[in-house]
């Protein structure tokens, strides 16, 4: 019978092995800090139009209710970053983690001979995966298992390894050995604050309704004419918090062949995208994040885009 720190021992290794950045682990237990910061994030609308964030409030914030019985989450981290090089400057720009094939796919891919081996290794135990789905606070549990610090652009950050990575969970009824949390090390820092253009970010706090991404990828209704001239190029997300943050300096590039970019993709023009069909559309983002955003959503932001840059 293995003790809990053994468990711990074991799983993180299989994680390691799997190609996983990190994996820490956390008590299941009720979210009681971060439970007053959601309430008042959603009632000054900072979700702006997506109202599934409102739904659910008690499952985002104690796992046992999503799995019972649940005592630990294993919060689980995995590299994406690339830097993909537009051969036309001028191009709309998609973010780095939209470029290969959809995260939610190849990390629930990659998790699943994980799951495997702990049912091998600890019997039949009660637990489910979440890949950025779910009612999880994912940063909130990869911070409180050691895996990073949530930063002032609220994402999550890594001693030595950056930000460009995705996060996912297991939540399980296994008692394993937790880790210390993650302690702050952006200290007096604020380049993601001031480089945002669009004023989204607040030291440890983003206005999700100004986000670039949210404009880009959640809003369906037209692009607010507040944000003309603000989008700085981007079609798809935007990185500029995670470009401008000195701890990325220690990202290293990914190693999966799914996140590899497009040759064609990045040979696109700037006429070729304003000029993209939906059947080009379909085949080029097969299998791609960017099909959330559906062509229609994609026309319109280039449209805005377009518009930016002739005036």
């Amino acid at each position: 019978m293995l003790t809990a720190s053994e468990g711990s021992a074991l799983i993180k290794a299989k994680a390691s092995e799997l190609g996983f950045l990190a994996c820490g682990i956390a008590r299941a237990e009720f979210l009681a800090d971060e439970a007053p910061l959601l309430e008042r994030w959603l009632a000054e609308g900072k979700h702006g139009a997506m109202g599934y964030m409102a739904n659910h409030f008690d499952l985002r914030l104690d796992p046992r209710k999503l799995v019972p019985g649940a005592k630990s989450v294993i919060s689980l981290a995995y590299n994406y970053f690339n830097e993909p090089s537009q051969l036309d400057p001028a191009a709309p720009r998609i973010s780095t983690y939209a470029y290969g094939r959809d995260y939610h796919k190849v990390l629930r891919k990659r998790l699943k001979p994980l799951m495997a081996f702990i049912t091998e290794r600890f019997g039949d135990a009660a637990m489910r995966a979440f890949v950025d789905s779910g009612p999880v606070m994912e940063k909130a549990w990869a911070q409180r298992s050691g895996i990073g610090w949530i930063g002032k652009h609220t994402n999550i950050i890594r001693q030595g390894a950056g930000s460009w990575f995705f996060l996912c969970e297991i939540i399980i009824d296994l008692e394993l050995s937790p880790d210390a949390p993650a302690t702050d090390h952006c200290g007096t820092c604020r380049r993601c604050v001031d480089a945002c253009p669009t004023q989204a970010i607040t030291p440890y706090g983003v206005d999700g309704s100004r986000c670039i991404s949210y404009l880009t990828i959640e809003l369906r209704d037209a692009i607010p004419e507040e944000f003309a001239g603000r989008m700085a190029g981007w079609a798809f997300g935007c990185d500029i918090c995670q470009q401008v943050c000195p701890w990325n300096r220690f990202a290293t590039p990914a190693t999966e062949p799914e996140f590899k970019p497009k040759d064609e993709l990045l040979a696109l023009t700037a006429d070729e995208w304003h000029g993209m069909n939906e059947v080009v559309f379909d085949r080029l983002f097969e299998g791609s994040a960017v099909k959330r955003a559906k062509h229609a959503g994609l026309k319109r932001t280039l449209a805005f885009l377009r518009r930016d840059a002739s005036s």
